[in-house]
């Protein structure tokens, strides 16, 4: 029953960073398989913890880290829309200003 979670954590793992890797066009796109790969961690460092019996503050820790991130990104995402007018990679230079 174990093995086949982790089997599965891991895959979902990489199928976000196969999604990741081919939404690399849009910045939303990439920002939500970022997070899609940090809940599947999340949930691995959390099963990990609960096996082994340790302290829970490490997997909150981990949230406060990520909500900042996440945070950081959709700053990002406002700020090169209010600019450029989309979020496509393609569309503009980043040597312009």
């Amino acid at each position: 029953m174990l093995t086949v979670l982790l089997l599965m954590m891991f895959m979902f793992f990489f199928m976000g960073v196969i999604s990741f890797i081919f939404s690399y066009k849009h910045l939303l796109n990439m920002l939500l398989s970022l997070e899609f790969m940090v809940l599947n961690l999340f949930l691995f460092m959390f099963f990990y913890l609960n096996f082994f019996n340790f302290i829970q503050y490490f997997s909150m820790y981990y949230l406060v880290f990520s909500v900042c991130e996440g945070v950081l990104g959709l700053s990002i995402l406002v700020l090169m829309i209010r600019s450029h007018g989309n979020d496509y990679f393609l569309s503009y230079s980043f040597l312009q200003c």
